[in-house]
């Protein structure tokens, strides 16, 4: 299994927008089969997680990833979890199995397909997970790990994501050490060669 670094998109960059499908719409109450990054303007902090479903390492933090969603949803802060991956050559990837992943697992976040990958060359994103947190003017705080666990190793906590949001909510700024998270690579379209993977 070939493990892929995250590529570290610069701290201050500016969200960038999206609007994509949602596999499980009856997480909010929005409405409609899209979610944008203007739906939640409100947030005080926006996580943004390049996920799937087939992936090792995602399928390590999945559990842990719910709950710390859950808790600090409750504090302001928005979670997204983004597909990326190409469904065609992945179909453990689909639309389809998206949305009924989302539902075993009760995800309390939208769950997006970006199937022309353009979000996550966007983004730069080059792993499963990958993960950006974005302060309240949608600023780039914190992108790295989830925390320092591994498959084959201890449970999944979400120790420093959990430290980021922490500082970014009580102190305005993160000051740790971020670390590139690391997982299996996106599964880019034959056709796709982003310059950043």
């Amino acid at each position: 299994m070939a493990v892929t670094e995250s590529t570290m998109l610069e701290l201050g960059t500016s969200a960038p927008d999206f609007t994509l499908p949602v596999a499980n719409p009856d997480v909010d109450d929005r409405g409609g089969d899209t979610r944008s990054l203007s739906d939640y303007d409100e947030a005080e902090a926006l996580v943004v997680v390049f996920m799937c479903n087939h992936c090792p390492y995602v399928k390590h933090i999945e559990d842990a990833l719910v709950e710390v969603a859950t808790d600090y949803q409750e504090q302001g802060v928005q979670f997204i979890g983004i597909c990326s991956n190409d469904a065609e050559r992945y179909p453990d990837d689909s639309f389809e199995s998206m949305a009924a992943r989302a539902e075993a697992k009760n995800y309390p976040f939208p769950y997006l397909q970006d199937e022309t990958q353009e979000v996550a060359r966007a983004y730069t994103a080059a792993c499963t997970p990958d993960v950006s947190v974005f302060d309240a003017d949608r600023t780039l705080a914190y992108r790295g790990r989830f925390d320092e666990t591994r498959p084959d190793g201890a449970e999944a906590h979400g120790g420093a994501l959990q430290q980021a949001l922490d500082e970014l909510l009580n102190e305005g700024a993160v000051t740790m050490e971020q670390k590139p998270s690391m997982g299996c690579n996106i599964k880019w379209k034959p056709d796709v060669n982003p310059a950043h993977a």
